[in-house]
């Protein structure tokens, strides 16, 4: 279901959490999920996987991950501001010491000049507030932009367990 280099960025993942004693959860809108099914796709993943929010909706960011509708409205959904507080809500809402979190524009409309198709922000922080975000533009149709968004929350997610 998911490309080979996909799976091994998810173990790789899965192993550092494992290193580190860190449960994960995920905060997604534009990837729908896949990045936790990604994550899960991998045998004995239950030991560090906790949650997936998948939060497509702005009603479903602001009922389950607390998320102030004046923010959503103030920088719209795709913004580097509720990324971040996707983030915070999904640590809040679970017991995982590292989150994930992804909105974006996969396309083929929604864009705009200011945010373009396959503009993506992603954020993952860990439990005591050490943050990334990007804010990539992915080229592609979709489904590309959706699995290269899968791609770049990995990587992050990486460079911020290896910071322990």
């Amino acid at each position: 279901m998911f490309p080979d280099a996909l799976i091994q960025q998810a173990e790789a993942v899965l192993y550092r959490c494992r290193a580190n004693g860190i449960r994960l959860v995920t905060a997604e809108s534009c990837t729908g999920g896949l990045i936790a099914a990604c994550l899960t796709a991998v045998a004995g993943s239950s030991d560090v996987v906790e949650a997936g929010f998948v939060t497509y909706a702005n009603d479903a960011k602001e009922n389950m991950l607390g998320l102030a509708p004046s923010l959503i409205r103030r920088h719209g959904a795709v913004s580097e501001e509720v990324v971040l507080e996707m983030a915070r809500g999904a640590l809040q809402n679970s017991s995982a010491g590292i989150v994930v979190a992804v909105s974006g524009i996969a396309g083929p409309g929604g864009g705009s000049q200011e945010k373009p198709v396959g503009l993506v922000h992603i954020a993952a922080m860990r439990e005591d507030g050490q943050h990334l975000h990007r804010a990539p533009v992915f080229a592609g149709d979709r489904q590309q932009v959706r699995l290269q968004a899968v791609s770049e929350a990995f990587t992050m997610l990486i460079t911020l367990l290896e910071s322990e």
